[in-house]
C-alpha cells in the first residue's frame, strides 16, 4: 500500500495550499453490514469516503485535486463517491482549472453492485467534457489501481505516469485466481511493464511528481502569448456547457415491457424469474446472440472488417445493417466468438473505428451487448485493454449520432459497461449487467465463488432493476426463454429497435450529459 491521500497532499502541493472541495457523503439507507463496514472504513481511513477532492497550488499554480484514499475500503468507488468526484470534475471545469487525478483503488464497490458500477460512465463523461474544454487532465496511478478506475478515469489523462512498482491493471490478481484457478502472470500488471508497453508516459516516484505536474503546466501555458489568457478562455467555453440536462420526456413516453404476441391463454407476460435463473438462462449455449438477431431481424446486412489499421477482433461484429425502415451501423459483441476469444482491446479499438465511421455516415449506431467479459490474460493487459475500454467509453457517450444500446444476454464487466451509454437502452427480459461476473464479486467479498448468486441478488444486476433506477428504457419479453424461442424472441427485437432507431432519427443525437444524467437515478 503507498501514500495515503494526506500523504501525498503534504508531499505533492505547495505547503498550506489544500482547500478541500468535499460536502459530507449522502448514503440513503443501507443494509446494516455495509453501514457497519462505513463507519470501520471512516476509522481506518481517516477520511469520510473513498475520493477525496479540492484545489491547491502546484509550484504558486492553482489546481484542481482528486485523490483516492485506498485505506477507505479499498478505495471503491460508490455512488457517494462518485458523486464527489463528478462534482469536482464539473467544478474543475467551471472554474478553468487543470486537473490533477491520483487514483488507487480496486474499482466499483461491492456492497453497491450495478448502481455504483454505471457511474463510472457519468465519471468519464464528465472528465471528457473537462478535456473537451481545453484544459488538462493529468493522471498519477498509484499502488493499487484496478477494475473500473482503471478502465475510466484512470485510464483518460491527456499525460499518465505511474507510481513506481504499482499493481496496475484491468482485474485484480486475486479476482483472477479465483476465476482461472491459476495465480496470474507475475510482472505483468506493473508500472514498469506498462511503461514499457507504451501504456503509460513514465514511472515517477511522489516525490518527483510535483515537478513534474509543473513543467507539463509550463508548457501548456505558452499556447497562448506570454502565457496567458488560455485557462480564462476555456472557462467562459466551459460555461456554455450545459451540466444539469435530464433526460428528455419522450425518453419516457416509451418505457415499458415489450410483450411477445398473445398465445391461446391471452399472451402477454411480465413474469420476472430470481436473479440467479435470469443469469443461467443468459449463459445457455443455444441462446440466440447477435449473429442470429442479425439473420433473422435484420435487412441488408453489411459486414465490415477490422480497425483499418492492420488489427481485427472476431468476438465483435461491426456492419452495416437495416431493421425495417430503419438504417445503423451495428457494433455488436459476438457471444459463438468469445466463448473461444474473449474480447480484447484490439475489438474495442474496432469498435472505435465503428463510431467514428457512423459520424461520418450519419448513421445511428446500436451496440450489442452480450459478452461473458472482455479478455483476462497478459496479452490483453499488455495491449491496454483497461484504457480501450475507458476511451470506448468516452467515444460512445459523446459521439455525434443517435445511439442505442441493447442489452442481449450476460452484460459482465468493463467491456460490457463500454457499449452501455446511450440515447436509448433496450434489454432482454433476462439480460444483466455487473460489475464482475458474480463469481468474481464473491471472490472480493467472501474470497470464494459460493456466494455468487447472493451476490447478484444484491448487486441488482437484471434489466428489470436497472429499468426502475431508470438505466434500462424498454425491454424486451421472453416468453419463457430467448433460447426456446429464437425466430419470434428475434422478431420482436428488431421490431423494438426498428421503433427506437426511427424515434431517434426524428430526434437527433442526444447531448453527452444527458447520456450520462440517467445513471444519476
Amino acid at each position: 500500500m503507498g501514500l495515503t491521500s494526506t500523504e501525498l497532499i503534504d508531499l505533492v502541493l505547495d505547503a498550506g495550499t489544500w482547500t478541500s472541495w468535499d460536502t459530507p457523503p449522502v448514503h440513503g439507507e443501507l443494509p446494516e453490514a455495509y453501514a457497519a463496514d462505513l463507519v470501520r472504513a471512516r476509522e481506518r481511513a481517516g477520511t469520510d469516503e473513498s475520493v477525496v477532492t479540492g484545489e491547491a497550488r502546484i509550484a504558486g499554480r492553482r489546481v484542481a485535486v482528486v485523490l483516492s484514499e485506498f485505506r477507505f475500503l479499498a478505495g471503491s468507488i460508490g455512488r457517494a463517491s462518485a458523486e464527489r468526484l463528478i462534482a469536482a470534475v464539473e467544478r474543475a471545469t467551471r472554474e478553468g482549472l487543470p486537473l490533477l487525478a491520483g487514483p488507487a483503488s480496486g474499482g466499483t464497490r461491492m456492497q453497491e453492485g450495478t448502481p455504483a458500477f454505471v457511474q463510472m460512465v457519468r465519471i468519464a463523461e464528465a472528465v471528457t467534457r473537462h478535456k473537451t474544454a481545453g484544459l488538462p487532465y493529468l493522471v498519477y496511478l498509484r499502488h493499487p489501481t484496478t477494475g473500473g478506475v482503471m478502465a475510466s478515469w484512470g485510464s483518460l489523462g491527456h499525460v499518465t505516469v505511474a507510481e513506481p512498482g504499482a499493481l496496475l491493471g484491468f482485474l485484480g490478481p486475486k479476482v483472477y485466481e479465483v476465476l482461472n484457478g491459476r495465480p496470474f502472470p507475475s510482472g505483468v500488471q506493473v508500472s514498469e511493464n506498462l511503461f514499457a508497453h507504451g501504456l503509460v508516459d513514465g514511472v515517477v516516484p511522489p516525490d518527483e511528481l510535483a515537478g513534474l505536474v509543473d513543467r507539463v503546466l509550463t508548457i501548456l501555458d505558452l499556447r497562448l502569448p506570454a502565457g496567458r489568457g488560455h485557462f480564462v478562455q476555456t472557462l467562459r467555453e466551459s460555461e456554455r456547457v450545459e451540466t444539469n440536462t435530464v433526460v428528455s420526456s419522450a425518453s419516457v413516453d416509451r418505457v415499458g415491457l415489450d410483450t411477445p404476441p398473445p398465445s391461446g391463454s391471452g399472451g402477454s407476460t411480465s413474469r420476472q424469474v430470481d436473479t440467479w435463473d435470469a443469469i443461467t438462462r443468459s449463459r445457455r449455449t443455444d441462446r440466440p446472440g447477435a449473429r442470429a438477431l442479425l439473420r433473422i431481424a435484420a435487412s441488408d446486412v453489411v459486414p465490415l472488417n477490422g480497425t483499418g489499421q492492420g488489427e481485427r477482433d472476431p468476438g465483435l461484429i461491426i456492419a452495416l445493417a437495416r431493421f425495417g425502415s430503419a438504417p445503423c451501423l451495428v457494433l455488436a459483441q459476438d457471444r459463438r466468438e468469445q466463448a473461444h476469444q474473449p474480447l480484447g482491446p484490439e475489438g474495442l479499438r474496432e469498435a472505435q473505428r465503428g463510431m467514428k465511421l457512423a459520424t461520418g455516415l450519419g448513421l445511428p449506431v446500436v451496440t450489442v451487448i452480450d459478452t461473458p467479459g472482455a479478455a483476462l490474460s497478459a496479452e490483453a493487459e499488455n495491449g491496454g485493454i483497461a484504457g480501450e475500454i475507458a476511451r470506448t467509453l468516452g467515444t460512445l457517450v459523446n459521439v455525434e449520432t443517435p445511439t442505442l444500446s441493447l442489452m442481449l444476454g450476460e452484460g459482465n464487466g468493463g467491456g460490457a459497461l463500454a457499449f452501455l451509454p446511450a440515447d436509448r437502452v433496450v434489454a432482454a427480459q433476462h439480460a444483466w449487467l455487473s460489475p464482475l461476473p458474480p463469481e468474481g464479486a464473491s471472490a472480493i467479498v467472501h474470497g470464494d465463488s459460493d456466494h455468487a448468486a447472493e451476490m447478484a441478488e444484491a448487486q441488482r444486476v437484471l434489466a428489470v432493476d436497472l429499468q426502475q433506477i431508470g438505466v434500462v428504457d424498454r425491454i424486451v419479453a421472453e416468453s419463457p426463454d430467448a433460447a426456446d424461442e429464437p425466430v419470434g424472441f428475434c422478431r420482436r427485437v428488431g421490431d423494438a429497435l426498428e421503433e427506437e432507431l426511427l424515434a431517434l432519427l426524428a430526434a437527433g443525437p442526444g447531448e453527452p450529459t444527458a447520456r450520462a444524467a440517467r445513471y444519476a437515478g
